[in-house]
């Protein structure tokens, strides 16, 4: 179910001082880009239908999309391909085999904390994956450098952020800071997590369940400095409970084999989808 009545209260009051906030249903279709590629050849929704439809994605990654639905969130995002991106923590390359053909000819993907084993797979196929631009070392809350300040477009976050909650809340905190600082100015960090029931005490959920309360994130991203610009239930899933953990749930399937079928018809997890913006610097007034 939508978490975004329960925060309501929450985001406005962040919204009050930092712009406006957006809520999308689950039922509407991601935003439309329209825009033409560096060289016009190609819309943006062109080139991530492409991207997502690409040979190099095996089967059980596609069957993952009806979950997750990579177009319509990266269009939620803002998602051009002449951009910088961060990927924080790419894990097994689920969004990484997305991102790094559809920036492939005009933009830049730099992969935040990338295993060995992704790099080598990635480095199997320079054809669809040899342009990514950079990997960096990603460690929170020590290592958490992602480059020049205002040197990024977005950086991207795909059910992460309870991993470095579960660190320490201040490795949590150091994210967001680093995210602020590398974006440039309107910059993008767009946040996908696992959904607690709101108000829960957000630490011991998240080491419990792997899920954080939306109000927990929005208040950190406000804090941050970030401007809420967007809510979606792009990913929102009304069968989850919120209350089991999400690796019981599909594609983890971590429980007894007897509760496997009736997790398989909860599906994956209910998550929250965020859109946050590094605000523009204020021009003096005359």
């Amino acid at each position: 179910m939508s978490s975004f009545p329960r925060i309501l209260g929450t985001a406005l009051l962040g919204a009050a001082f930092l712009g406006p906030v957006l809520a999308v249903p689950a039922t509407a279709a991601a935003p439309t880009t329209t825009s033409a590629s560096a060289t016009g050849a190609a819309s943006t929704d062109t080139l991530l239908r492409e991207a997502v439809d690409g040979s190099w994605r095996s089967a059980a990654n596609k069957a993952r999309d009806r979950f997750r639905h990579p177009i319509a969130t990266l269009g939620f995002f803002g998602i051009e391909p002449g951009m910088t991106v961060v990927e924080l923590w790419p894990g097994a390359g689920w969004y990484t085999e997305i991102l790094a053909p559809f920036l492939r000819e005009h933009g830049h993907l730099i992969e935040a904390g990338a295993s060995p084993r992704l790099r080598s797979r990635l480095a199997s196929d320079p054809a669809v994956f040899g342009h990514i631009a950079k990997f960096l070392p990603f460690s929170p809350p020590t290592q958490v450098a992602l480059g020049p300040k205002d040197s990024a477009d977005m950086v991207l976050t795909f059910r992460n952020a309870h991993d470095w909650l579960n660190r320490s809340p201040a490795a949590l905190a150091a994210v967001f800071r680093s995210a602020f600082e590398v974006l440039k100015p309107g910059g993008v960090f767009g946040v996908v997590e696992h959904r607690a029931r709101p108000f829960e005490n957000a630490v011991e959920v998240s080491r419990a369940l792997h899920r954080i309360p939306e109000d927990y994130l929005i208040e950190l991203g406000l804090k941050s400095g970030f401007r809420l610009a967007g809510v979606s239930e792009i990913n929102a899933n009304p069968k989850d409970p919120e209350d089991i953990n999400v690796h019981r749930l599909p594609p983890d399937l971590v429980g007894p084999k007897s509760e496997h079928a009736k997790m398989r018809a909860i599906g994956e997890s209910d998550r929250m989808t965020l859109r946050f913006v590094k605000p523009m610097p204020r021009t003096a007034c005359r």
